[in-house]
């Protein structure tokens, strides 16, 4: 399937916002706990990406559809963090395993090149087979193992973290 991956319009928010939701409240891959609406989610996240510097949100498109999304956010809010980046991609569920999500990390990838980042990182909860060999593709290696860091759905979840180079 072809997807037309492309910078987000703000009409793009809903699509954006519902792709999230489900994730919030269908599986752990998230740890938010409460789905977010369209204006929450303007104000908390989509307003702080840009077309260029290090936060950056690319869109997949399919037939006029918004069926995706990846990420480069603040890893952590300390100035010393800044030229660390947190990646995330997120699909629509019939869109997984349709080759879009590398077509997105692809895109967010060559649009980093040339900016101020030193490390990506991808923080994986367990068990998340698919999502691990996803990222060892696209060069991320596994750096850490934080267990029981997360609770969702009454039980406690394991976090894999994952790095990739972006400076060298």
């Amino acid at each position: 399937m072809t997807a037309v991956i492309r910078l987000p319009v703000i009409a793009d928010l809903a699509a954006l916002t519902e792709i999230y939701n489900f994730y919030i409240c269908n599986t752990t891959i998230t740890f938010d706990l409460d789905p977010y609406s369209v204006e929450q989610r303007r104000e908390q996240w989509f307003n702080h990406y840009a077309a260029t510097g290090r936060h950056q949100l690319w869109v997949a498109e399919v037939e006029g559809k918004v069926v995706g999304y990846a990420t480069s956010s603040p890893f952590h809010r300390k100035a010393a963090y800044d030229t660390s980046v947190e990646t995330s991609i997120y699909l629509a569920p019939d869109f997984v395993g349709q080759g879009i999500g590398r077509s997105l990390y692809q895109k967010l990838f060559e649009s980093l090149q040339g900016e101020d980042i030193h490390r990506a990182y991808a923080l994986i909860t367990q068990p998340n087979l698919a999502s691990e060999q996803f990222h060892q593709a696209f060069g991320f290696e596994q750096v850490g193992h934080c267990r029981e860091v997360g609770h969702k759905f009454g039980k406690y979840w394991d976090v894999k973290w994952y790095e990739k180079s972006l400076s060298e």
